[in-house]
Protein backbone atom coordinates (compact mmCIF):
# COMPACT_ATOMS: atom_id res chain seq x y z
CA UNK A 1 0.00 0.00 0.00
CA UNK A 2 1.54 3.03 -0.95
CA UNK A 3 1.76 6.09 1.62
CA UNK A 4 -0.83 8.84 2.20
CA UNK A 5 -0.04 12.17 0.73
CA UNK A 6 1.92 14.66 2.88
CA UNK A 7 0.48 18.04 3.50
CA UNK A 8 -3.13 17.63 2.70
CA UNK A 9 -5.47 19.96 3.91
CA UNK A 10 -8.42 19.07 5.57
CA UNK A 11 -11.52 19.71 7.34
CA UNK A 12 -11.22 18.24 11.22
CA UNK A 13 -14.94 16.05 9.96
CA UNK A 14 -12.74 14.96 6.66
CA UNK A 15 -9.94 14.44 8.47
CA UNK A 16 -11.68 12.02 11.29
CA UNK A 17 -13.61 10.54 8.57
CA UNK A 18 -10.36 9.37 6.19
CA UNK A 19 -8.12 7.90 9.91
CA UNK A 20 -11.39 6.33 10.61
CA UNK A 21 -11.71 4.31 7.14
CA UNK A 22 -7.95 3.63 7.49
CA UNK A 23 -8.14 2.77 10.89
CA UNK A 24 -10.88 0.34 9.49
CA UNK A 25 -9.08 -0.58 6.71
CA UNK A 26 -6.24 -2.02 8.71
CA UNK A 27 -4.14 1.25 8.19
CA UNK A 28 -2.71 2.79 10.92
CA UNK A 29 0.12 4.06 9.74
CA UNK A 30 -1.97 6.02 6.92
CA UNK A 31 -4.34 7.51 10.04
CA UNK A 32 -1.19 8.40 11.61
CA UNK A 33 0.03 10.57 8.36
CA UNK A 34 -3.84 12.07 8.27
CA UNK A 35 -3.84 13.13 11.74
CA UNK A 36 -0.07 14.71 11.56
CA UNK A 37 -1.59 16.56 8.29
CA UNK A 38 -4.26 17.91 10.42
CA UNK A 39 -1.84 19.01 13.26
CA UNK A 40 0.61 20.83 11.14
CA UNK A 41 -1.86 22.16 9.24
CA UNK A 42 -4.77 23.36 11.40
CA UNK A 43 -4.74 25.50 14.49
CA UNK A 44 -2.23 25.58 17.14
CA UNK A 45 -5.14 25.62 19.52
CA UNK A 46 -5.90 21.93 17.92
CA UNK A 47 -2.13 20.49 18.12
CA UNK A 48 -2.72 18.79 21.21
CA UNK A 49 -5.96 16.66 19.69
CA UNK A 50 -4.35 15.62 16.79
CA UNK A 51 -0.70 15.01 17.82
CA UNK A 52 -2.33 12.67 20.28
CA UNK A 53 -4.57 10.76 18.09
CA UNK A 54 -1.42 10.40 15.68
CA UNK A 55 0.58 8.69 18.68
CA UNK A 56 -2.34 6.68 18.91
CA UNK A 57 -2.24 5.38 15.22
CA UNK A 58 1.32 4.74 15.30
CA UNK A 59 1.20 3.07 18.80
CA UNK A 60 -1.12 1.08 16.61
CA UNK A 61 1.08 0.52 14.23
CA UNK A 62 4.22 -0.49 15.95
CA UNK A 63 1.61 -3.27 17.66
CA UNK A 64 0.14 -4.95 14.61
CA UNK A 65 4.16 -5.22 13.66
CA UNK A 66 4.89 -7.13 16.97
CA UNK A 67 6.93 -4.46 18.77
CA UNK A 68 5.30 -4.73 21.95
CA UNK A 69 7.07 -2.16 23.71
CA UNK A 70 7.14 0.49 21.53
CA UNK A 71 3.56 0.20 20.57
CA UNK A 72 2.72 0.44 24.40
CA UNK A 73 4.78 3.01 25.07
CA UNK A 74 2.76 5.12 21.90
CA UNK A 75 -0.35 4.03 23.15
CA UNK A 76 0.47 5.67 27.08
CA UNK A 77 1.45 8.47 25.50
CA UNK A 78 -0.96 9.58 22.96
CA UNK A 79 -3.41 8.88 25.46
CA UNK A 80 -1.90 11.11 28.21
CA UNK A 81 -1.48 13.55 25.28
CA UNK A 82 -5.02 13.49 24.78
CA UNK A 83 -6.40 13.34 28.43
CA UNK A 84 -7.82 16.14 29.56
CA UNK A 85 -9.00 17.93 26.34
CA UNK A 86 -12.61 18.70 26.11
CA UNK A 87 -14.40 15.24 25.94
CA UNK A 88 -16.02 15.42 22.46
CA UNK A 89 -13.75 17.99 20.08
CA UNK A 90 -15.00 17.84 16.47
CA UNK A 91 -17.20 14.66 17.94
CA UNK A 92 -14.18 12.48 18.89
CA UNK A 93 -14.69 10.76 22.24
CA UNK A 94 -11.65 11.47 23.90
CA UNK A 95 -12.50 9.65 27.28
CA UNK A 96 -13.41 6.65 25.16
CA UNK A 97 -9.88 6.81 23.35
CA UNK A 98 -7.94 7.26 26.36
CA UNK A 99 -9.62 4.01 27.90
CA UNK A 100 -8.74 2.36 25.21
CA UNK A 101 -5.63 2.79 24.11
CA UNK A 102 -4.38 2.18 27.95
CA UNK A 103 -6.58 -1.35 27.46
CA UNK A 104 -4.69 -1.75 24.79
CA UNK A 105 -1.48 -0.93 25.91
CA UNK A 106 -2.02 -3.49 29.06
CA UNK A 107 -2.83 -6.41 26.42
CA UNK A 108 0.07 -5.87 23.83
CA UNK A 109 3.05 -5.75 26.61
CA UNK A 110 1.47 -9.14 28.66
CA UNK A 111 0.06 -11.19 25.32
CA UNK A 112 3.59 -10.20 23.46
CA UNK A 113 2.73 -11.12 20.01
CA UNK A 114 1.44 -8.83 16.84
CA UNK A 115 -2.03 -7.61 17.51
CA UNK A 116 -4.35 -7.38 14.48
CA UNK A 117 -4.59 -3.64 13.43
CA UNK A 118 -8.26 -3.86 11.63
CA UNK A 119 -9.51 -5.88 14.67
CA UNK A 120 -7.69 -3.31 17.35
CA UNK A 121 -9.15 -0.36 15.65
CA UNK A 122 -10.99 2.20 17.87
CA UNK A 123 -13.84 4.00 16.81
CA UNK A 124 -12.84 7.46 17.10
CA UNK A 125 -15.96 8.69 17.04
CA UNK A 126 -19.90 8.26 18.22
CA UNK A 127 -21.49 6.04 20.93
CA UNK A 128 -19.14 2.79 19.76
CA UNK A 129 -15.81 5.31 20.51
CA UNK A 130 -15.02 3.64 23.86
CA UNK A 131 -15.81 -0.01 22.83
CA UNK A 132 -12.25 -1.69 21.41
CA UNK A 133 -11.74 -3.07 17.78
CA UNK A 134 -11.49 -6.70 19.38
CA UNK A 135 -15.41 -5.88 20.48
CA UNK A 136 -16.44 -4.89 16.86
CA UNK A 137 -14.49 -7.87 15.40
CA UNK A 138 -16.32 -10.47 17.45
CA UNK A 139 -20.00 -8.54 16.28
CA UNK A 140 -18.90 -8.89 12.71
CA UNK A 141 -17.79 -12.63 13.09
CA UNK A 142 -22.19 -12.84 14.29
CA UNK A 143 -23.83 -11.75 11.74
CA UNK A 144 -22.82 -8.84 9.41
CA UNK A 145 -26.79 -7.58 9.37
CA UNK A 146 -26.93 -7.48 13.27
CA UNK A 147 -23.87 -4.94 13.64
CA UNK A 148 -25.36 -2.95 10.28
Amino acid sequence: MERQPEGVVRSPPETVREAQRLLDAGMPFHAHEVFEDAWKSGPEASAPLWRGLAQLAVGLTHAARGNAVGGARLLRRGADGIEGLPAAPYGIDVPGLVRWARELAGRVEEAGPAVDAAREAPRLSGSRAASSGSCRARAARRDPKETA
